[in-house]
């Protein structure tokens, strides 16, 4: 230990602080290896000592010690290829050949520190003791381990020094340049949107074109995207788009019912991030930076006429963008979402999200709701509320403070209805369970007169429901006059040519039903004596 301190002092004696001290322990702080070269040179070019001051800004006695120092070694320009710095700081410092150089410390491994510190639960704290492990006296201290790691980071673009955790987070926009979309026919030109999303972690990035930044088109590229990537994360941080935000807030935005129904359906929490602060979805604005770079702008002197077209060109460049290595990390997007997010996913949901509009509506006095010129019933005892429609491709479900009360399947025709019979009032409901053939069978029951007359007034109307409620009426009367009496009624109200409810029930009224047979025809008979004046009942047939 004295004979290193001798060393050290000796070094110091010369004014050198070079790239290393002996010991090999400490970087250097002041004078470092490539000014004693450039000294070297420049006398070897045969300039004085002053001009190489100025020139290296170091003072006149330090050029003038190093230059000696290397006259005494008999050092001259070129250096020698196989000569060190290390082996220099000794030939110019003149340190005992029996002084033993110390090895120097292991370099922590600091892009891996990097990639780990994104696990949840790992700390610089455990790094460094894995890394003290490893490599046992040859390890630096956990506070010069901590030093070295922030001046490395630090290095880094600013968005990553931030600390993303493994598949926690999903940051997703639209990029501000758009694609155009040319119709074949017309010649007309649509414009594209592209839809991007990054993972915080490995910035596994996923890109797509829509039609529109409307809610359906937001929605389904969150759908894609989860599916691109094989899981789910844990939150979404999205723009204050409107089509997913109705209403931006620093501390409590609202979130569109749609969009939090997705949200519910893969389990995952969706955080805005806050109005004016685009640091909150950084790794976002980088991502449509890099799709803008390495995507659209590959894309710019193509023509594409359709979106499926456009849609699989970028899948190609994306495949190619994820595969492209990192700058000054180890790895890929690709790898490093193998390794780091992938594992951490969520699964998806065993049923695909299927896209749903929400729309509020008041029951009418039908009890029936409605939605694209079409109507829909719900419970009767609902008249006047305000309910919730929840309306998908192929279902409309009708919601009263969050219970479904209806579920229709969706029709497109307009005027029309979709009734179910459980909605009715009872009233209501025992008429519509009548029909052309279940009063026929009734009145087949009671006897053939009486399905005679049902069946002349269901065919004599212009539409058979006129005659609903005749029938009914009619063959209600069993239950007052029985239904031999009823039979016996229609039978002569068919001889007198009036089958009518009418007719039969002043046939019943008066007892004419009960007279016998045999008085049937009498009843037939003119009550006035014949005359040319009278024209009788026959006149009519």
């Amino acid at each position: 230990m004295e004979r290193q301190f001798e060393a050290v002092l000796g070094i110091l004696r010369f004014g050198i602080l070079a790239d290393f001290v002996i010991g090999g322990a400490m970087p250097a702080k002041r004078v470092s290896m490539n000014k004693i070269k450039e000294v070297i040179r420049l006398k070897a070019a045969g300039i004085s000592l002053r001009p190489i001051a100025q020139s290296v800004r170091l003072s006149l006695g330090a050029v003038s010690k190093y230059a000696k120092a290397a006259a005494d070694a008999g050092l001259t320009w070129p250096l020698p290829a196989q000569l060190t710095d290390e082996a220099l700081t000794r030939l110019i410092v003149g340190a005992p050949a029996d002084v033993e150089v110390a090895p120097k410390f292991v370099a922590p491994d600091h892009p891996g520190i990097h990639q780990a510190l994104k696990h949840k639960g790992v700390t610089l704290q455990l790094l460094w003791q894995e890394y003290r492990e490893c490599h046992g006296e040859f390890a630096y201290s956990y506070s010069q381990f901590c030093t070295l790691y922030r001046e490395w980071a630090a290095r880094l673009k600013r968005s990553m020094r931030q600390t993303h955790r493994v598949g926690e987070k999903l940051f997703v926009d639209y990029c501000g340049q758009t694609v155009p979309i040319y119709d074949r026919l017309t010649g007309e030109i649509a414009s594209a949107q592209i839809f991007v999303a990054v993972l915080g972690a490995s910035n596994y990035t996923y890109a797509e074109a829509s039609r529109s930044q409307q809610l359906p088109d937001w929605l389904g590229a969150h759908v894609r995207a989860f599916e691109f990537m094989g899981g789910c994360p844990a939150v979404v941080v999205p723009d204050n788009l409107k089509s997913g935000v109705n209403k931006a807030c620093r501390y409590e935005p609202e979130i569109n019912k749609s969009y939090s129904e997705l949200a519910a359906h893969y389990g995952v929490a969706v955080i805005p991030a806050r109005p004016f602060k685009p640091q909150d979805k950084a790794k976002a604005e980088v991502g449509v930076q890099i799709v803008e770079r390495w995507i659209l702008a590959a894309l710019r002197q193509r023509k594409f006429f359709s979106l499926d077209e456009l849609n699989q060109a970028i899948r190609e460049l994306l495949h190619r963008l994820n595969a492209k290595p990192f700058k000054k990390l180890p790895g890929s997007r690709l790898s490093a979402f193998e390794s780091l997010d992938k594992p951490a996913l969520k699964p998806l949901p065993t049923q695909r999200y299927e896209y749903a509009q929400w729309k509020k509506a008041r029951v009418s006095i039908d009890y029936h709701v409605e939605f694209e010129g079409h109507f829909y019933s719900v419970p009767h005892r609902l008249v006047g509320k305000e309910v919730e429609l929840r309306i998908t491709a192929s279902i409309i479900e009708c919601l009263y403070k969050n219970q479904r009360i209806a579920s229709h399947t969706r029709s497109h025709r307009r005027g029309g209805h979709t009734t179910v019979a459980e909605h009715m009032p009872k009233a209501h409901r025992a008429h519509m369970q009548w029909t052309p053939g279940k009063l026929l069978n009734w009145a087949v029951a009671i006897g053939p007169a009486t399905r005679d007359i049902v069946q002349y007034q269901l065919t004599q109307k212009p539409h058979p429901e006129m005659g609903y409620r005749a029938c009914l009426g009619l063959l209600s009367l069993a239950r007052k006059f029985g239904n031999d009496r009823l039979e016996a009624a229609c039978k002569r109200a068919l001889v007198i040519h009036s089958p009518t409810r009418k007719s039969v029930l002043s046939i019943l009224k008066a007892g004419l039903d009960q007279l016998p047979a045999g008085n049937q025809a009498s009843t037939t008979e003119p009550l006035l004596p014949p005359h040319s004046n009278v024209r009788g009942p026959t006149y009519y047939h």
